[in-house]
């Protein structure tokens, strides 16, 4: 089994020349400025030195600004740092992320020659009244277009989501992941729109004009955008923002459906409800769950929960590791 991983470097608000509603790059990534090359070695290096596996797939990872809206040859700058790599084989290729509307012909033609495999845009909704009252400073239109050239140029395409942003609803973050699939992505990553310190969204909220999800909105909705996705083969990669120091002391997150374990949480609300119909038996049965191993823990539940709740109805509850999910009643 082939281990694959990033080695994330982070250009905050790198060329953005947008607000968004949301976003306060620096204090979501915890990064406070842009790297210098020798950071980004060091970072490198650093990361190839702590990976065990020989069977592995290694990316750097350009996130956190928009890449491709930087000058070409700061951009030619930035990938050169990683050819060495790329040409001794300790990493296999680049991936960034940037948008939308910062994708053209000339630019994909630099990507491509420097090795670069993979790029998300951060699409957030793909609907235009969303995009429009989040800040986003682009259109669906946009989004299209671009997810279409890279596709078509024989890149891997990621395409972000965001739920929770003002003016969307359920049916409008549903509408977005079928879109994501009809564009050809073959990954996503799903956020839960934060208040974040300092943002525009930060004033609505103080003015009562934007109400973030609940915690238990925010996993509602996820859990039925997962299934969609997974129907489709694309691959999630993420789901809940990455915690940063500021998220979790709290003293950038204003209000928000935030969660160190949001991945968790939602996988075991997906458990729990495939586990539903359990809930009929008695105390004297004895329950055995045969789970893939890969899905053990999420159907176990974030603190037992799925498990406990279970020895409401048995007397006992076993998991057990097996190729399928299936459940019997043992002596």
């Amino acid at each position: 089994m082939i281990k694959h991983y990033n080695i994330p470097i982070f250009v905050p608000e790198l060329a953005c020349p947008f607000r968004c509603a949301f976003c306060n790059q620096e204090k979501i990534s915890g990064q406070k400025k842009i790297p210098y090359d020798k950071e980004i070695i060091e970072t490198i290096e650093n990361h190839l030195s702590s990976f065990r596996e020989k069977n592995r797939k290694v990316n750097i990872a350009f996130f956190g600004g928009s890449f491709t809206g930087i000058p070409l040859p700061e951009q030619e700058h930035y990938l050169k740092l990683a050819q060495p790599y790329i040409k001794s084989g300790e990493i296999n290729a680049v991936r960034l992320s940037t948008r939308p509307d910062y994708i053209n012909d000339e630019i994909l033609g630099l990507l491509r020659k420097y090795h670069v495999e993979t790029i998300e845009l951060g699409a957030q909704s793909l609907d235009d009244e969303v995009l429009k009252k989040s800040f986003r400073g682009h259109t669906v239109k946009q989004v299209e277009d671009a997810a279409r050239l890279i596709v078509k140029r024989g890149f891997k395409l990621g395409l972000q989501m965001m739920i929770g942003l003002p003016g969307d609803t359920l049916e409008k973050s549903i509408a977005t992941a079928r879109k994501i699939i009809s564009l050809g992505a073959e990954n996503t990553r799903i956020y839960p729109a934060l208040v974040i310190k300092d943002t525009p969204m930060h004033r609505w909220y103080e003015q009562g004009k934007y109400i973030p999800l609940s915690l238990g909105e925010a996993l509602n909705i996820t859990k039925q955008l997962i299934p969609i996705f997974e129907q489709a083969g694309l691959n999630v990669i993420r789901v809940g923002l990455h915690p940063s120091e500021g998220l979790i002391s709290g003293d950038e997150l204003i209000a928000g459906p935030f969660h160190v374990s949001f991945k968790e949480l939602v996988l075991t609300d997906m458990w729990s409800d495939k586990l539903n119909f359990l809930k009929n038996g008695n105390k004297k049965g004895k329950l055995e769950i045969i789970v893939p191993k890969s899905e053990i823990n999420y159907a176990i539940g974030y603190r037992a929960k799925n498990k406990i709740n279970l020895l409401k109805y048995y007397k006992t509850v076993r998991y057990t590791i097996g190729k399928e999910f299936c459940t019997r009643l043992v002596e």
